[in-house]
């Protein structure tokens, strides 16, 4: 009896730890899309996959309604081009507050369930240089106060996320890591701040532009296999990058006085598209990599049983308008196509052994636009760069799905991205009398023509940017006030 006393006790403490484990996980929602999902049925592709926790990088109205009363756990995020008004004017911390927060979580058990406010997207990325710098401390300062006087500070913790290049090392993964010479002083104030509230510090960790950025990194290593090179760190041996990463944090909170600071990787993920090493193949194995090794509550070297406090994946879906400024993959992170798709199986450690699609999307009518091979096509390659620089083709580039059609299919591929962005108006498919629209599918082997979404997302993002820009100039106003 004793020995099945135990048994069921020592059952019953691992399924506990793992579901605390499985509690931890959560999704990136970027909406940084040309025809986004409505948040309606983004918010029951997030309940179907029993997704508990996402975090925003806005406050927008229309997505924080539809999660309201889902019990899923929120991160408002303030926009960088804030921060300035936000450090000057209390006044201008106390409005965004009380028209983000406390509108939405003050509904009871309808109210959307706001865990974190993030001040700033990565505000310290050094392709940012220091614009930001002066404006952090201050704006998440003023937040903070402003959720004190809503008698929200209980409730909501002010966090900073920062990107994995705030940090530096001597020579290539040493254990000489530091902050950047000109982050030292800011970082160790964030430090102290969110030290004092309780707060956890927010950090990316990217595996996979480890990977693209440093020389003596494997593929293997990167991708959690048995039979990657081990290596060396702060007398310390790793088996893979995500453990060296985030002990890389470990030992620079360490040295700076915080060795006991609760980590919450922000973003995580390996993209499907637009780069060699980014297909959904490796995707799936960098995932069911990494989940494993969530779930197994090993830590790391330096955190033995401790994982991280929190995990978010980047990201949930596609999104065809962020910047590709760090590269053409940065448009195909999600676990899910833009149209809620899942690109691969993955058990996200909740009990679903695959990703549930999303229901019931709307498409365009079926309808592509390809090049008129009747036509003169002297000219062709010109007017497929326009429509380009105007859409989506970066799965066209080197190492993408589409990168090894030919000519003139990849032209076809240009034009129709072009004219599925701008809602299959015939005027879109004209190219100079080089466009034509056709009911036949184009898409071969990998590479897919996509049809976009039916949604009424010119009215959504309409919306959005009138509140973006009233938010924006009450803010200017009230800071000139103060």
């Amino acid at each position: 009896m004793p020995t099945i006393s135990c048994f069921i006790i020592f059952t019953f403490l691992t399924i506990s730890s793992m579901a605390c484990v499985a509690q931890a996980m959560g999704v990136n929602w970027g909406t940084m899309a040309s025809h986004p999902l409505p948040p309606p049925k983004v918010v029951k592709l997030l309940k179907s996959n029993n997704i508990n926790k996402v975090k925003l990088f806005d406050a927008n109205s229309d997505v924080l309604q539809a999660l309201s009363g889902s019990n899923i756990g929120v991160t408002v995020g303030i926009p960088n081009t804030m921060l300035r008004s936000l450090n000057s004017s209390k006044k201008a911390a106390d409005s965004w507050v009380h028209d983000n927060v406390t509108r939405y979580i003050s509904n009871g058990g309808s109210g959307a369930r706001i865990e974190y406010v993030a001040v700033g997207d990565e505000p310290f990325l050094k392709s940012y240089g220091e614009q930001f710098h002066p404006f952090i401390i201050g704006a998440a300062m003023n937040i903070q106060a402003a959720l004190k006087r809503a008698k929200l500070d209980s409730k909501v913790k002010v966090v900073v996320p920062c990107s994995f290049d705030n940090f530096e090392s001597g020579s290539n993964l040493s254990s000489e890591v530091h902050f950047r010479s000109d982050l030292n002083k800011t970082m160790i104030q964030l430090l102290t701040f969110l030290d004092k509230h309780g707060s956890p510090f927010f950090v990316t960790i990217s595996p996979f532009v480890t990977l693209l950025q440093t020389k003596n990194i494997s593929l293997d290593f990167s991708l959690f296999k048995e039979t990657a090179r081990p290596h060396n760190f702060s007398h310390k041996i790793y088996k893979n990058s995500f453990d060296l990463s985030y002990d890389t944090v470990v030992a620079v909170l360490s040295t700076v006085g915080f060795p006991n600071m609760d980590i919450v990787v922000e973003k995580i993920g390996w993209p499907t598209d637009g780069a060699a090493n980014a297909n959904s193949s490796l995707a799936e194995t960098f995932m069911k990599g990494l989940m494993n090794h969530l779930h197994s509550n090993l830590g790391t070297p330096l955190r033995p049983h401790q994982p991280p406090l929190e995990t978010y994946i980047f990201s949930l879906l596609d999104e065809d308008q962020r910047s590709i400024a760090s590269g053409n993959f940065e448009r195909h992170w999600g676990l899910f196509t833009f149209d809620g798709q899942a690109k691969y199986h993955v058990d996200l450690g909740q009990g679903s052994k695959g990703l549930v699609n999303a229901q019931n999307v709307e498409y365009l009518s079926y309808k592509w636009c390809v090049v008129n091979n009747n036509k003169d096509l002297s000219n062709a390659t010109a007017s497929a760069l326009e429509a380009c620089a105007n859409a989506d083709c970066t799965a066209l580039s080197a190492g993408g799905s589409c990168f090894n059609i030919s000519w003139p299919s990849n032209i076809s591929y240009a034009f129709n991205s072009y004219y599925q962005q701008h809602d299959q108006r015939a005027e879109s498919c004209d190219f100079g009398g080089l466009g034509l629209i056709t009911t036949v599918d184009p898409s071969m082997d990998h590479c897919r023509f996509p049809i976009e979404i039916r949604t009424s997302h010119a009215e959504f993002y309409r919306l959005s940017n009138l509140q973006w820009m009233i938010l924006l100039v009450t803010t200017l106003l009230t800071s000139l006030a103060v």
